[in-house]
C-alpha cells in the first residue's frame, strides 16, 4: 500500500520534497515498512549505521515511526526506527498514558539506502509475541517521520495531523486501517 506523509503546517523543510511510505502485513504478527524521502539528501542529518540496538529519544533526530492500535480499546504501540538502525518499541495504555517498553519483540531488521535524490529506510517487525498484536485482526495505523536537517531544524511528517501542534499520538494520526493479514 503506497501512502504519502504530509508536512505539518507549522513545520518548514526546504530539503525534502516528499516522503512516501509503504506498509504491508503479509501475515499475522509481521509488519513491513518502507519510507522513501525525496529531496536534497545531503542537507539532512542522517545518523550513520551502528549495531542495531534499542535506544530512547530517537525522535529527537531523524526517525521514522509507526503507531499501531489494535481494532478495539485504547491500547496502542509506538515503533521508532532510526537511520542508525537503532530502534525503540513502546506500549501505551491510553493516549500518552501508561507507557512501557515492549520487550516481546527482537530487533527489527532495518536496511537503508541513499543516493543524491532519495533516502530509503525499510524495516521488518516481528510482532507475533506482542499480546495485543498477535491476533489476526484489523489495526489502526499512524505512520510518521521526524526529519532533521543539517542545521538542526526538525520537521514533522505524518499521514494526517490533528489541529494544533504536531502530535503523532493523537487519534487523528491513526488515519489508516490495515486489515487482518
Amino acid at each position: 500500500m503506497h501512502l504519502a506523509l504530509r508536512l505539518h503546517p507549522d513545520s518548514r523543510c526546504t530539503a525534502v520534497i516528499r516522503i512516501g511510505a509503504e506498509i504491508a502485513r503479509p501475515r499475522a504478527g509481521r509488519l513491513l515498512l518502507r519510507y522513501v524521502v525525496s529531496g536534497k539528501i545531503a542537507d539532512l542529518h542522517l545518523a550513520p549505521a551502528v549495531a542495531a540496538k534499542r535506544a530512547d529519544g530517537l525522535w529527537r533526530h531523524t526517525c521514522f515511526e509507526a503507531f499501531v492500535r489494535p481494532a478495539s480499546g485504547p491500547v496502542y504501540y509506538e515503533f521508532n526506527l532510526a537511520p542508525s538502525t537503532q530502534w525503540a518499541a513502546y506500549r501505551f495504555d491510553d493516549y500518552r498514558a501508561g507507557t512501557s517498553i515492549v520487550r516481546e519483540i527482537g530487533a527489527p531488521r532495518i536496511e537503508t539506502r541513499s543516493d543524491g535524490g532519495s533516502y530509503t529506510l525499510q524495516a521488518s517487525l516481528s510482532l507475533d509475541r506482542v499480546p495485543d498484536l498477535a491476533d489476526d485482526t484489523a489495526w489502526r495505523i499512524g505512520l510518521s517521520a521526524v526529519i532533521e536537517d543539517t542545521g538542526g531544524a526538525l520537521s514533522y511528517w505524518a499521514l494526517a495531523h490533528p489541529p494544533g501542534k504536531a502530535d503523532f499520538h493523537h487519534s487523528d494520526c491513526f488515519a489508516l486501517e490495515l486489515p487482518a493479514a
